[in-house]
């Protein structure tokens, strides 16, 4: 196992198996023992927990979630990694290996109670990684993944939100719990990481009569962030600028203010005012996640 003095780096592994990291797949593998722990850690992984990984790779992170976890599936999208997983860690009791696009699993395909997870995750999918496991059902109790530090500070920004930050805090509370240097990985990328961690609230942080009314609501604010609000809203929703303004008078917002601006709290009132109005025009089901 991972804890081996003569276990190969993984450097070594990829030369054995004669792998090159893909990087139209954006594949940097986290080489350092002490990074790789660090993640296992902020996770607060017991024998109790079962852990959905994102990104399996060659398994350095695998193995070690298999010292802690009681049982983990690990998600990989790269056929020739799935095969070294295989072959290096196919026996384990606790590891089912899923052979697959993170973007199209469904959770309640592998876990019917509680789940934890954790990953590296490619920088250029992060955003959709996030939407598409906290809409998810069941939802994860927490996540841990390394991310482009930049990303995570906009995810913690409370001065200037994005779409994705608002997402982020309706589902859980997210914090920053370490930081990774750039060199920790292979091949080395342009930028450092940080380790965000999700705590996910059992309901979302505000109250709203239809989630996928709140983002709709949220996704049209933000689809030109430098305009107006009563702009953005009244073109992405169809609906009349007048009727905006009114609605956003009667929410306490100022129609001049940009998306960046408002709150969750305010996103969510506005959701309440706008309601009525827009149940329906919603569609059937909702789409696929999408980078935020």
């Amino acid at each position: 196992m991972s804890g081996s003095p003569d276990a190969e780096t993984p450097k070594q592994l990829l030369r054995r198996y004669g792998i090159a990291p893909k990087k139209q797949l954006g594949q940097n593998f986290m080489i350092d023992p002490r990074a790789l722990e660090r993640v296992v850690q902020a996770a607060e992984v017991t024998p109790a927990d079962e852990v959905l990984e994102i990104g399996a790779g060659i398994g350095t992170l695998t193995e070690r979630l298999l010292e802690h976890a009681g049982r983990v599936v690990a998600v990989e999208l790269d056929a020739q990694l799935v095969a070294v997983l295989q072959e290096r860690l196919g026996f384990h009791p606790r590891l089912q290996i899923v052979a697959g696009d993170i973007l199209r699993l469904r959770p309640a395909d592998y876990f019917t109670t509680s789940y934890k997870v954790v990953g590296n995750i490619p920088y250029y999918i992060t955003s959709a990684i996030l939407r598409h496991l906290l809409e998810a059902q069941p939802r994860p109790t927490m996540l841990v993944l390394t991310m482009q530090k930049e990303v995570a500070a906009r995810i913690l920004s409370r001065e200037k939100w994005s779409l994705l930050a608002v997402s982020v805090h309706f589902y859980g509370r997210p914090r920053v719990v370490g930081h990774i240097s750039r060199h920790a990985f292979y091949p080395v990328p342009q930028v450092d990481s940080a380790i965000l961690r999700v705590d996910v609230w059992p309901q979302p942080a505000v109250p709203v009569p239809d989630t996928r009314l709140f983002f709709r609501v949220v996704k049209a604010g933000f689809s030109a962030p430098r305009k107006q609000l009563r702009n953005t809203l009244a073109h992405g929703l169809g609906v009349a600028p007048e009727a905006v303004e009114q609605a956003l008078s009667a929410a306490g917002i100022d129609p001049r203010r940009r998306a960046e601006t408002v709150s969750l709290e305010e996103w969510g009132q506005i959701c309440r005012v706008l309601g009525p109005a827009l149940v329906g025009s919603l569609p059937a089901e909702e789409p696929e996640a999408e980078e935020l």
